[in-house]
């Protein structure tokens, strides 16, 4: 065990990774403290050196949205749609086996389905009221999401027959892949 003795307090991910002690936690609690005297709290952050946070005016914002056009969850649930029905495609033509074209097409239903419910519930009219409203949609729509891919899942062998669940994972995964893709689009500035 350690003496308990006053250091400068180390920030950055090191402490974490390197472990903790009940000492060090107390003795930086202890020079946060004298740092702050005078605030209303330890753990105020008004002397972040970061730029200020200031609101924008209409016509800074459309020309944001110009610049950098929000990405259509439509788009992402129709390109999930044509990718596994490519696979599909390329599975039967490949095995020859019609069942392997079923389940990778299944699997991917399995993606594509939820993600047209959640695309419809969180683009819908009611989730642009408030910030409160969004915020309650999406997490509705991902629990519903949720709960119909599970389900989805569970019938799988009642809905195809004979189901082959390699393929079924296979299709599945290729078109969860497709939110990656989906990333770099966003991250891809238009000059």
């Amino acid at each position: 065990m350690r003496p308990a003795r006053a250091r400068p307090v180390d920030r950055g991910f090191a402490r974490i990774l390197f472990g903790f002690h009940e000492n060090d936690v107390v003795a930086a609690m202890s020079e946060r403290s004298v740092e702050t005297r005078g605030r209303t709290g330890i753990w105020d952050d008004e002397d972040d050196s970061g730029p200020a946070w200031r609101q924008l005016s209409r016509a800074e914002a459309q020309t944001l949205r110009k610049i950098d056009p929000p990405l259509s969850p439509w788009r992402v649930v129709v390109v999930q749609f044509m990718l596994g029905a490519a696979i599909a495609c390329v599975g039967v033509l490949v095995t020859g086996r019609s069942e392997i074209g079923w389940s990778l097409l299944y699997g991917a239903a399995v993606v594509v389905v939820p993600g047209a419910l959640m695309a419809r519930g969180t683009t819908s009219r009611l989730t642009r009221m408030n910030a409160l409203a969004s915020t309650v949609s999406i997490m509705s729509w991902e629990a519903v999401k949720l709960a119909v891919s599970v389900a989805m899942l569970v019938l799988a062998e009642r809905v195809v027959q004979p189901l082959v669940w390699p393929a079924l994972l296979i299709g599945l995964v290729v078109c969860i892949k497709v939110y990656w893709v989906a990333l770099l689009w966003r991250g891809r500035k238009k000059n």
